[in-house]
């Protein structure tokens, strides 16, 4: 989302850290070309100006033009700037702290992704808070947006309210309510209809909701796609019935990134949760700090790491580990460690997350990466006799034919499977048999140009070296 953004504040910054020493006019034409980039990703002109001026005044202190290093100087400025203008460093969590049920009421226009938003919300609480949750859908102007709501609910696992026909989304809100006091839940949220542009009607009915439910949290679901009309929305909202948070959507599309750097400053609402894609576990915390360090180039490595926590097998990742430092890794288990980084997304998009990479991942071609490397290897390994794949040395000519027939694929691509799993066997067993941190001690003394500990070029019992096994 925020590509084109994050190439012009690098390419700003990085001619900034080819200078040995800083100017004004230096400071001043840098500056006019991070404005112009905002402008062009559509960030709103109030913004624009507050943040140009922000680091303008910070970056032509004597602390920054006699710096050893101006360049990273300005760079921390500028990095600082897009964090406030993000709404400050930390996420900001939902408000659950009342009185159960906490009412959760999710508002918006029609199209922006409210209904899947609020399946998304409730799946959350309910696995990470271990919140008892029910879903409650008081739209009654779109067809089927009820049953939409009833069938997320079935698929986060979680309940949702019966629905009754004729009633008015007072009466829904207020039913749903007793329900959630009656039976016990911690979390009531509730999806209130939208509209294709904000009208008075819309408005009346989100307030008459508002006044009856007194929700802790007031969430305004807006498509990061619309840009600038996406802050508008938000903004209209505030004014009318009071926005608590934000919740973005589609921020894995390509949108120029403006809405997100706009929201805070122009409604004073934090973004709180970011949505990207249609399943249900694709929704994410907001945090400031992590999205200015990839629009910076800077990665999101915090962000990563949850990712991993939330996406991997952790028990599979250990019996992998286990299997590969005893040597006795075969094809199955490889098979296995594919399908974990494929949980994990887009290599383009983990990419994204490492400190330096940006530039890098524009070089991937992801499709070819996915089904050239990854698919093709899986299709390889599918067409081995259980055999084969516990014990990949038994694979000779006629038996590589036979492989690369059922798979589609070559002889030679079964070979470069074949060494590429062979060279990984060798390198484990290698790790198994010097321990860890004798890998590292032939490691250290490798790059020091000494050779491997021990003798001469390092071997054991060597002139000069130690005994054998000393």
């Amino acid at each position: 989302m925020f590509e084109s953004l994050s190439d012009k504040f690098s390419g700003v910054i990085g001619d900034l850290g080819k200078r040995g020493t800083l100017t004004e006019a230096d400071v001043a034409e840098a500056m006019r070309e991070v404005r112009l980039a905002m402008l062009e990703a559509d960030v709103a002109l109030p913004v624009v100006k507050d943040f140009v001026n922000k680091v303008k005044e910070r970056s032509v202190g004597a602390e920054v033009l006699e710096s050893i290093s101006p360049g990273q100087a300005v760079a921390k400025i500028v990095n600082d700037a897009l964090i406030d203008a993000l709404g400050g460093a930390g996420a900001v969590p939902l408000n659950l702290n009342a009185a159960p049920p906490v009412p959760i009421l999710m508002v918006g226009l029609q199209g922006s992704g409210k209904t899947t938003t609020s399946g998304k919300i409730a799946l959350r609480l309910a696995t990470r808070e271990r919140k008892k949750v029910l879903l409650a859908s008081l739209d009654t102007q779109r067809p089927a947006a009820q049953l939409q709501l009833q069938q997320l609910a079935e698929r986060a696992k979680v309940a949702s309210l019966p629905i009754i026909a004729g009633q008015t989304p007072v009466e829904i809100a207020n039913r749903a309510m007793e329900t959630a006091r009656r039976e016990g839940y911690d979390v009531v949220i509730l999806d209130t209809a939208g509209r294709l542009s904000i009208d008075e009607a819309l408005m009346d009915e989100v307030r008459q909701i508002r006044d009856v439910t007194h929700p802790a949290e007031t969430l305004l679901v807006v498509d990061a796609m619309t840009g600038q009309d996406a802050v508008n929305t938000a903004k209209l909202f505030n004014e009318a019935v009071g926005v608590s948070g934000v919740v973005m959507t589609r921020m894995d599309g390509d949108a120029r990134g403006g809405a997100a750097l706009s929201m805070r400053a122009i409604t004073g609402a934090p973004i709180k949760l970011t949505g990207s894609g249609e399943k249900l576990d694709a929704l994410e915390e907001f945090h400031p700090e992590r999205v200015a360090g990839r629009i910076l180039g800077l990665g999101d490595i915090a962000g990563l790491v949850e990712k991993a926590a939330d996406t991997l097998d952790q028990e599979e990742g250990e019996r992998l580990a286990k299997k590969m430092m005893a040597g006795k890794f075969d094809l199955d288990d490889y098979v296995s460690q594919i399908k974990q980084i494929q949980k994990m997304g887009s290599i383009s998009g983990i990419l994204g997350m490492l400190p330096g990479m940006g530039k890098m991942k524009d070089m991937v071609d992801e499709k070819k990466l996915d089904t050239t490397i990854f698919k093709k290897h899986q299709a390889i390994i599918s067409s081995m006799t259980k055999a084969e794949r516990k014990t990949p040395d038994i694979i000779k000519a006629s038996r590589k034919k036979r492989i690369a027939a059922g798979s589609g694929t070559t002889v030679q691509e079964v070979n470069k499977l074949l060494k590429q799993f062979d060279d990984m066997s060798t390198m484990m067993k290698r790790v198994n048999k010097l321990g860890l941190k004798g890998l590292m001690r032939q490691a250290s003394a490798l790059m020091s140009g000494g050779g491997m500990p021990g003798g001469p070029g390092g071997f054991p019992g060597g002139p000069g070296g130690r005994p054998p096994f000393g």
